[in-house]
């Protein structure tokens, strides 16, 4: 049949989430998820909320989450928009600053929802190549790969691989690019560090974060970005007029006010990844070193397919990416530590070791 789309959305494959397998006694550890529930306050906020105002819109700019939000990171509320997920703020960014016209630059391995958001608005995409022989270390010419570029993208830290970059290097990077750089922290509380004073040192940064990894609300969708008033500004006028309902915005709000159960939580997740990560080293893999809630892990004979397959003929979901470089990985998310032992008991099931 004659086909009514734009030639750039027939020309997409478009993004493929992680997959949400239903099978028996599940080990699911492919989409990064939290291995532990909200905190309490959002189990109270939900039982106390009044259902009679769901008749009523919901503010559309969530104030009272944008100031709570504002008053943590020491920003004034002008400097905070919320979304359904960080997803939502990149399809803002995309939308207010790459064309056909205006490329993005991006890392490669990173998030793979990048280059098809770039896809829907014709825009080019500049590839920036990690290291893969050191551990996915940036490029010393990086500014010099990406230059033409509008928007330049840093994950950070980085997914798939779960490494982190010199915080000097990501403050001269935005000092010298000419474009909006955006940090998707989309991990950032299980990391050492952050760029968030990098948004208020600068008028050219953007920095998201996510709801869905440390706060554990991956089924609620929302997330939150801070930068300079004109950056958030523009984003403003592309935002859906509601993009967050009244039970995410009151139920996110209880989420991140509990900012003892989130350090306690995070801490938790990052000792029982060097646990893991220390474990699955005595076995022969190679690690890239996380700052993030999973791991990005080679196995000894340099097969992720396989290992993948196995783990998945187990009922261990693991994420694998294709490629000459990125399939020689697998990605795990950091589990409960029964989870992790399962894994490590398969995997000495599956080596021989």
């Amino acid at each position: 049949m004659k086909s009514y789309f734009r030639k750039e959305i027939d020309a997409m494959e478009g993004y493929v989430p992680g997959e949400q397998p239903k099978m028996e006694n599940l080990c699911k550890l492919n989409t990064n998820e939290n291995a532990f529930p909200p905190s309490p306050a959002v189990k109270e906020a939900l039982a106390s909320f009044d259902y009679g105002k769901l008749r009523r819109y919901p503010d559309p700019t969530a104030d009272a989450l944008r100031d709570r939000i504002a008053a943590e990171f020491g920003v004034e509320r002008k400097n905070v928009i919320a979304c359904n997920g960080s997803d939502d703020l990149l399809t803002m960014v995309f939308r207010c600053f790459t064309s056909p016209e205006l490329a993005v630059a991006c890392l490669h391995p990173t998030y793979s929802l990048y280059p098809e958001l770039a896809k829907m608005q014709g825009a080019h995409v500049i590839p920036v190549a990690l290291d893969a022989e050191h551990d996915f270390a940036l490029p010393e010419n990086l500014l010099e790969q990406a230059a033409g570029a509008n928007l330049l993208i840093l994950t950070r830290p980085n997914a798939p691989t779960g490494n982190s970059f010199p915080l000097a290097a990501m403050r001269e990077i935005c000092r010298k690019f000419d474009g909006v750089v955006l940090f998707d922290e989309a991990y950032a509380d299980f990391a050492d560090d952050n760029c968030l004073e990098l948004a208020k040192e600068f008028d050219n940064v953007i920095v998201s974060r996510t709801f869905s990894k440390s706060y554990a609300l991956a089924g609620l969708r929302l997330g939150f970005a801070i930068g300079h008033e004109k950056l958030i500004e523009g984003l403003f006028k592309v935002k859906d007029s509601y993009n967050l309902d009244m039970v995410t915005q009151t139920l996110g709000l209880a989420a991140f006010s509990d900012r003892a159960y989130l350090k306690k939580r995070c801490e938790e997740i990052k000792a029982i990844r060097a646990d893991f990560a220390r474990r699955l080293s005595e076995l022969g893999f190679r690690i890239v070193p996380s700052q993030a809630n999973f791991l990005f892990a080679a196995p000894p004979d340099g097969d992720g397919e396989r290992y993948f397959k196995e783990l998945r003929s187990r009922a261990i979901i693991v994420r694998y990416f294709r490629g000459a470089v990125t399939g020689r990985y697998v990605r795990i998310t950091i589990g409960t530590p029964a989870e992790m032992d399962r894994v490590i008991a398969a995997t000495r099931e599956i080596y021989g070791c």
